[in-house]
């Protein structure tokens, strides 16, 4: 594929997330004869989890688990989830009776191994103790699916599986009773939040496990140091290990995408591409999406403000930024990142959008409020469209 083919940016960000990512390190508070949960560590190296290094099938709809709910499973434990078989499956996750494997497959884990492994309850416990998103909307017809995204990324309930433990339905409850009085979602939210934490917060970034930072795709064209050598002789070098990055990036960005991601394949690649042009920025950004993606903080934000240095217009650097400091509650650098990125892509609904929840936690609502607007039109159907409207109003 010629570096021409491909479009400018890529600016897909995987949904689910986007209230910010819980720590792997989790405890889930459970009715009274329950023990807690404690999930699989982010602190954990990644080549020490339990499936490190696996690409791991699901065979079969489990009775439980979700197809999501099994992929993020399956990426906390440090493994790559594949919805098929290929050659290179090494474990699978099997509902029923197993069917031939190709030799490729050196384990078959059931439902229940797989909670095992990730310290959750067993399915049984799962079914009979926690409830789900459908037995909660019986219980109260006013709470939709959305609203219970919103308690989440506030960090009010925390769902396990999917499931919500009994001693989390207070919450659910008590939205539910403030939403049938007529209460706006956005005092509901407030709230809430200020008798959970004594003070107002907001959550909203979606879990890293389950977005993708906006990403690069295309390569700038080469650049030339004629300084060092002789013109011509710069130019053929220059051209040359511009070949070499282009070809090591693009070999990245295919390992970097689809249902089969292979990230350390891809950071491999970019690596690569960034040993024959270390200021090449679509490399820099994408290698430091990885290591976001792996609550590799530090080494992202360094790789971030290094394409930041390079590429004072690179949009994506400036967001990806934005979302570190948010991360690490630097509020106020944040908000200059996201202002950053704004300047340059005015027309990013979601940098409105944290930029907007930002401001809020500041107490700067004022600020806030054309941020949320800014939302709601250029994201009329978007994820968070109707929180944006109960916040602008």
């Amino acid at each position: 594929m010629e570096v021409g083919e491909r479009t400018a940016l890529d600016v897909r960000r995987r949904r689910g997330a986007r209230g910010r990512r819980p720590s792997l390190l989790t405890f889930f508070f459970t009715p009274p004869n329950l023990v807690a949960i404690v999930a699989v560590s982010a602190s954990v190296p990644l080549s020490e989890r339990p499936l490190a290094g696996q690409q791991v099938a699901l065979v079969g709809k489990l009775s439980l688990l979700s197809r999501r709910d099994t992929r993020s499973i399956v990426e906390r434990l440090g493994g790559t989830f594949s919805s098929d078989l290929t050659l290179r499956t090494t474990v699978v996750v099997m509902a029923g009776e197993a069917p031939e494997l190709p030799p490729n497959v050196r384990r078959v884990l059931s439902e229940d191994d797989l909670c095992r492994e990730a310290g959750l309850p067993d399915v049984e416990t799962l079914r009979a103790r926690y409830f789900s998103a459908r037995d909660l909307r019986g219980m109260y017809p006013i709470i939709r699916d959305e609203h219970l995204r919103y308690f989440e990324k506030l960090g009010l309930i925390h769902p396990v599986a999917g499931r919500y433990a009994f001693t989390q339905l207070h919450v659910v409850k008590q939205a539910a009773a403030e939403l049938q009085r007529g209460v706006s979602l956005g005092s509901v939210l407030r709230d809430l939040a200020s008798a959970d934490r004594g003070q107002l917060a907001f959550d909203f970034q979606p879990p890293r496990s389950e977005r993708l930072p906006a990403r690069v795709v295309s390569l700038p064209a080469p650049r030339q140091d004629p300084s060092l050598f002789p013109a011509e002789q710069a130019q053929e070098l220059a051209s040359a290990n511009y070949a070499l990055a282009a070809k090591y990036f693009l070999e990245g960005a295919e390992l970097d995408d689809g249902e089969e991601r292979n990230l350390e394949a891809a950071a491999s690649a970019y690596r690569r591409a960034l040993l024959f042009d270390a200021h090449l920025v679509p490399a820099l950004v994408n290698l430091a999406n990885i290591h976001y993606e792996r609550d590799e903080l530090v080494e992202a934000e360094a790789l971030y403000e290094k394409a930041a240095r390079v590429d004072a217009e690179c949009f994506e650097a400036s967001f990806n930024l934005g979302n570190i400091h948010h991360d690490l509650a630097r509020y106020p650098e944040a908000v200059a990142s996201y202002r950053d990125a704004l300047a340059i892509n005015p027309g990013y609904p979601e940098a409105h959008f944290y930029l907007a929840v930002t401001l809020e936690k500041l107490g700067r609502s004022v600020e806030a409020k054309p941020h949320w607007k800014q939302y709601r039109e250029l994201a009329p159907e978007g994820e968070f469209a109707e929180l944006a409207k109960e916040f602008s109003d």
